[in-house]
């Protein structure tokens, strides 16, 4: 089977390119497999999480603040790349949010059941054309915190029980499908008001949200998203650092490996 085809989810990078040093670890050095498990082993995420519903993440005060700077954002301060895949416009890193999310990161530690430090975030505007197909994150957002700023009308996120990683990937054109109607997942949804806000792990629980519900007026739906990773991994957590990392520069020539190192030297 085609290595692009195991991991068809637009996250679905990381995964492989983990699979793929994997392998080759396994032939050439198991050894050294042993150790990178064992560094791998801190972006799995506890069978005992569970997604949590919070009512108040910030002050209404606060909340007020992240709309308002919602609206006065102009078409050059938006990213346009998401438009056609999921109807939304974001916004990564703004330096307002960014406190924010400082600001959250103990609560958040408290919550997940260990220290966590943040990696990065981002606002999403999506449009009348809004989806999000199913998938899982890359651990770069082993935990997330989704806010819901402001909306037309709630709009379900659906949840999956934690999970092992897909290490192997998937197969056949149906897989979307088939992992969205599989009883054993126990698939939860969750409805969020505007100021709440839901902890998810989304490197290890499938989660999506079906079209954008229609409503009289303008649909559409603001989210914060909060992403955090388990405190001191920040470098670990980054495949492009591996070959560096294990002091194995042929993990470079890997291709799970070789396509994000190619990405990244595109920016």
């Amino acid at each position: 089977m085609n290595t692009s085809d195991r991991f068809p989810w637009y996250d679905g990078a990381w995964l492989r390119a983990f699979a793929d040093v994997r392998h080759h670890l396994a032939v050439h050095d198991p050894v050294a497999l042993a150790q990178f498990l064992a560094k791998t082993d801190v972006f799995r995420t506890s069978p005992e999480f569970s997604a949590r519903h919070l009512q108040d993440v910030f002050t209404p005060d606060v909340m007020e603040r992240v709309r308002t700077l919602t609206k006065s954002l102009t078409p050059s301060d938006l990213e346009l790349h998401e438009a056609k895949s999921f109807g939304r416009w974001v916004v990564h890193d703004h330096p307002y949010l960014t406190e924010l999310q400082r600001e959250a990161t103990n609560r958040v530690s408290a919550l997940c059941g260990e220290e966590v430090e943040p990696c990065y975030n981002f606002l999403s505007m999506y449009t009348q054309l809004g989806r999000c197909p199913i998938h899982m994150d890359t651990p770069q957002a082993k935990y997330t915190l989704d806010i819901c700023v402001d909306q037309s009308e709630p709009w379900d996120i659906h949840f999956s029980q934690i999970v092992p990683w897909p290490e192997d990937g998937v197969e056949g054109e149906d897989w979307s499908e088939r992992v969205r109607s599989d009883p054993g997942l126990r698939f939860e949804a969750i409805a969020l008001n505007p100021g709440e806000a839901v902890l998810f792990s989304g490197s290890s629980q499938w989660h999506f949200r079906d079209p954008i519900p229609k409503s009289g007026g303008r649909s559409f739906c603001d989210l914060l998203f909060f992403h955090y990773i388990p405190k001191g991994t920040a470098e670990f957590v980054e495949p492009t650092n591996w070959p560096t990392l294990f002091g194995r520069p042929e993990l470079a020539e890997i291709p799970g490996l070789m396509r994000l190192l190619e990405r990244a030297s595109r920016g």
